[in-house]
This record gives structure tokens, C-alpha cells and sequence, in this order.
């Protein structure tokens, strides 16, 4: 079935709710599976983002060469750091544990290391999303979705969504809702299938997203999605819900961006600062 789009009067109604008697507990943990060596880039904007929608603490998990970088980039986040040579499973149970949900795959690379970080976040039963190398990753080692108790959210862009599947990118592009649908029945899971219009899927239902822009289309700004997806999961929304919307947020911070500077110098910090903006 085709979900209509949200009108933008109606999204503070659509937000997890948030009250005067309240602390940052209240609004969730996200643990944020990202960044290698040369890569925390990606954590940054992805952690930068989730907190801009409202989720009340963002934890990253990622390698220690990236813990001063981080640190002075955002300040807010609480780290734990591994050395990718000393690796400890027991570490990452640890901080999968007190979390309400789980967001990996920005940055972290398609090491044996990261191989065994996925395998240890896909065990986990936390509401999660998994973008970019988790995808890769995954895409390699189809045998790991025994490993999932739960459905959980992918968010692949057309290339990404080709190694998933097995599937030509220019046959996926040809037919978007349809690979995104039999993706998400084949494996029980929410697909979001970025690109112009995303398509939102959990195999039956479909949302196909009226908000974002060209200028969207530069390194991070998927990163940024994870971010806002992830939050709204940790605050305790639905999957294919806060797939969705999380799409429809995004899209909507894009446009905002366009409004102010245009599309030829928008960059993925900008998104990530417009998401929300304003919103009480």
C-alpha cells in the first residue's frame, strides 16, 4: 500500500514527544558504530545529526586514533574507543548494553576487525540500522543474516543496494519500489532506497519521499540520515516509522539549505545543522 507524505504543518505532531519534566535520559541512548583511520569524518556527521533529532545521548564506538578529532569536533558524544590490533568483543557487548538502539556502518571500514564489530552489533536484539560498510560487509557475507533475531533498517544507495541484491544498478534504477520491496520480504527488514524520491519499504507498505534535492547528492549526507534515523529509533519510534520520517527530515533539511545558500556549495554539515531548525 502507498503511505501518502507527511505535510510539513503536521511534523512536530509526528516527533517523539518531549516534555518540561524531563532529562536527557528520557530521549534515549543511541550507540553509534562508526569511523576508522582516516574515517571519523563519517562518525562525526552521523552523531552530530542524531543529536540535532533529539535523541539525549549519543555514544560512539569507534577506533582510538579518531578519540582527539571526536573529542574536539563533538564534544557532547561519549566515546569508547579499541585498538584495531587489540580488538575485545567483550568491550562492544558492554556498550551495546543500557543503549535503546543501535546505528552502524558509517566509516567503519570492511576490515576483519569491522567484520567481527558487525557480526557482535547484528546479535544484539536493539532496534538498529545498518548503512554503508555495514552494508558492504553484509554484502559479502550474506550467511550473517542468521545472526538477526529482529527486523531492523537498511538504508542503501543504488550501488550498495546492487551488491545487497545481485542486481544491476541500471536494472535497480529502472525499477526502484519493486527491488526495494522483494529486498525487505527476501530478509524481514525496512529498505530505504536512497536516491531521487526514496523509497521507504517494509514489503508491503511503501513510502516514496517528496522532500530533498540534487545538492543532497555529496559526500556525508547519508551519514547525516543514519544520524536522524538511528535518534528516532533510540527515542523509541517505530522502524518503518522512523525510517520514514527520519527520510522525510532529511529531505526537508536539504531543502532548507537550498533555500539559504543553493545546491552547488552544500556540503553534509550543512544538512546536519538544518535538521530540526526551529522546531520547539
Amino acid at each position: 500500500m502507498r503511505i501518502q507524505s507527511y505535510q510539513e504543518w503536521e511534523l512536530k505532531e509526528k516527533l517523539p514527544p518531549r516534555y518540561d519534566d524531563s532529562n536527557k535520559g528520557d530521549y534515549g541512548k543511541l550507540l553509534l558504530v562508526a569511523g576508522s583511520r582516516n574515517m571519523c569524518g563519517a562518525a562525526y556527521l552521523t552523531g552530530k545529526a542524531a543529536y540535532r533529532s533529539g535523541v539525549g545521548l549519543v555514544y560512539i564506538y569507534t577506533e582510538e586514533c579518531n578519540r582527539v578529532i571526536l573529542q574536539e569536533l563533538l564534544p557532547e558524544a561519549v566515546l569508547i574507543t579499541y585498538e584495531h590490533e587489540h580488538w575485545d568483543r567483550s568491550q562492544l557487548e558492554t556498550a551495546l548494553q543500557g543503549k535503546t538502539a543501535v546505528a552502524a556502518g558509517p566509516g567503519l571500514g570492511q576490515s576483519p576487525c569491522a567484520g567481527e564489530i558487525l557480526q557482535t552489533v547484528l546479535k544484539s536484539r536493539l532496534p538498529k540500522i545498518l548503512d554503508a560498510d555495514a552494508l558492504n560487509l553484509l554484502a559479502a557475507h550474506p550467511q550473517w543474516y542468521k545472526l538477526v533475531k529482529d527486523p531492523f533498517v537498511v538504508t542503501p544507495h543504488p550501488m550498495e543496494m546492487s551488491r545487497l541484491a545481485d542486481i544491476p544498478v541500471k536494472e535497480i534504477q529502472a525499477h526502484r519500489s519493486e527491488t526495494a520491496a522483494a529486498y525487505a520480504r527476501d530478509h524481514h527488514l525496512i529498505t530505504v532506497l536512497k536516491g531521487s524520491h526514496t523509497v521507504v519499504t517494509d514489503g508491503q507498505d511503501e513510502y516514496i519521499n517528496n522532500t530533498g534535492n540534487h545538492g543532497m547528492a555529496t559526500g556525508g549526507s547519508g551519514d547525516v540520515l543514519t544520524g536522524v534515523i538511528g535518534a528516532f529509533l533510540a527515542q523509541k519510534m517505530e522502524l518503518f516509522e522512523a525510517a520514514r520520517l527520519g527520510v522525510y527530515v532529511h529531505g526537508l533539511a536539504g531543502d532548507a539549505v537550498r533555500r539559504e545558500r543553493g545546491t552547488y556549495s552544500m556540503m553534509a554539515g550543512d544538512i546536519a545543522d538544518r535538521i530540526l531548525y526551529g522546531i520547539e
